[in-house]
């Protein structure tokens, strides 16, 4: 029988794999879990740090639900889009290459359901009042989603290096 995306174990495969390339692009450390219920679902804390600027270290949270709750409620394979960002200074800030346009750059992206939504962090440098912005927001393939957050660190005052000069 040939391969088709209908047969359902290419399907599984595909899905496998994306979810596979989801996890490889999360580059964050899990430093803490809160249990919210009794049927298991929790919020997770992760350190995130932004690999072009060193001495910034990102704590995001994001909602993961259990599988009581995804029973209970459907949307088997999606998390809630409801995070928070806070960002604080960890060390001596060094900038690399940054994007410096008013789009920023993404600097974290982890999968909050199997193939249809991401929680995304972008950096944004505010030039004008030299400082760094860090906006958490959930990314879907079918609508957009309002939920963000957003957090900055300040440069003015503060001893930094800028690899390649300050813009």
């Amino acid at each position: 029988m040939p391969l088709t995306l209908s047969t359902p174990r290419l399907r599984i495969a595909i899905a496998a794999g994306l979810m596979a390339v989801a996890t490889l692009s999360a580059a964050a450390e899990t430093v803490g879990k809160v249990g919210v219920d009794w049927i298991g679902n929790d919020i997770y804390i992760d350190a995130v740090t932004d690999p072009e600027v060193a001495g910034v270290t990102c704590h995001v949270t994001y909602f993961d639900r259990s599988v009581i709750d995804r029973l209970k409620k459907g949307k088997w394979f999606e998390d809630p889009s409801n995070n928070a960002i806070s960002c604080q200074q960890t060390g001596p800030i060094t900038i690399g290459d940054v994007e410096l346009d008013r789009e920023g750059e993404e600097v974290f992206k982890a999968g909050l359901s199997l193939i249809w939504k991401s929680l995304i962090v972008t950096r944004i440098y505010d030039r004008k009042n030299d400082t760094l912005i860090y906006l958490a927001h959930s990314r879907e393939l079918t609508e957009g989603s309002a939920k963000m957050s957003i957090s900055t660190v300040p440069l003015y005052g503060q001893t930094v290096t800028w690899t390649n000069g300050k813009p």
